[in-house]
């Protein structure tokens, strides 16, 4: 195994022109979809509170009776 050097520690690889401009895209782009994904969270609990006040103003609906299928057959 290599024993490591002073130099391995001190002097770090710079990232070419490129890496840089794909690092600056990226980071960018995070930042907009984290802020879309907030705002549509946000949105979300919004129209929840919305709805779930609606639902506890209005009175509930009635309960259709739906007819069994096959009981009305005739008998032989």
């Amino acid at each position: 195994m290599r024993k490591a050097t002073p130099t391995d520690n001190l002097f770090k690889p710079k990232a070419s022109q490129a890496e840089l401009r794909v690092d600056a895209t990226t980071r960018a782009a995070r930042a907009i979809i984290g802020e879309e994904a907030n705002a549509r969270e946000a949105k979300t609990e919004r129209l929840r509170a919305a709805r779930l006040a609606q639902e506890a103003v209005a009175e509930p609906a009635p309960s259709k009776r739906i007819a069994a299928k096959g009981k009305a057959r005739r008998q032989r």
